[in-house]
């Protein structure tokens, strides 16, 4: 077999910070996060005469918009998208990230929905970027909530935000409702055999799929 490893950026959604009143987590989607990052890690799918491993780089507003970021210059409200700007006037932390997102093989988007859509922190980040970075790559969507709709609302708008972008969406789709009641803190399951968690493996397949035809053809 051939050993093929994946070069996998993964786009959080979600760059809130803050405890609700209600309680609960400052950011629900950490949970996901690492549960995700936790599945890649260990994840080696034999693929026709391939074995595919992941290679994973984050990209979490938090810190791209934060100080220094990679994005700090232009902020959330996206004042500087690199393409209306000259490549030798963009700061380092830009190119680097800019580099990572153009050298991808494919990406997923693990987000919520804010007032029933995309978050603004995840289309101001990827909206930085122009079309031809993420040109003929798959995506895999995963989306989640504190409640029973699983941001299913947002995974519909994110679809089309990737579609024109040119990371096309696979048709598979992970989401998780309630997700504190199905994951731990640090991403481990409750329960492991719950039907819900099922999702993801089907997404990474049709994922793998997707990148491994479509770096053949690039």
């Amino acid at each position: 077999m051939t050993a093929i490893t994946l070069k996998t950026v993964i786009f959080l959604g979600s760059a809130r910070n803050v405890v609700p009143p209600w309680g609960g987590d400052a950011r629900l989607g950490d949970r996901v996060t690492n549960w995700v990052k936790s599945t890649l890690s260990v994840r080696n799918e034999a693929l026709g005469d391939d074995n595919i491993t992941h290679q994973i780089h984050m990209v979490d507003p938090i810190e791209v918009f934060g100080p220094n970021g990679a994005l700090s210059h232009s902020g959330g409200e996206l004042k500087a998208p690199t393409f209306f700007m000259d490549p030798s006037s963009l700061p380092e932390a830009t190119k680097e990230l800019q580099d990572v997102i153009k050298g991808a093989d494919c990406y997923l988007v693990i987000s919520p929905e804010y007032n029933h859509t995309i978050p603004p922190a995840l289309s101001s980040v990827m909206g930085h970027f122009g079309g031809s970075n993420y040109s003929c790559k798959p995506s895999g969507i995963i989306t989640y909530s504190p409640g029973p709709f699983a941001g299913m609302r947002a995974a519909m708008a994110i679809q089309v935000m990737c579609h024109e972008l040119g990371c096309l969406p696979v048709s598979k789709i992970c989401g998780l409702p309630a997700a504190s009641e199905l994951l731990e803190l640090d991403g481990t399951p409750k329960d492991a055999e719950d039907r819900m968690l099922k999702q993801l493996p089907a997404l990474l397949t049709q994922l793998e799929w997707m990148a491994v035809a479509m770096k053949n053809q690039r």
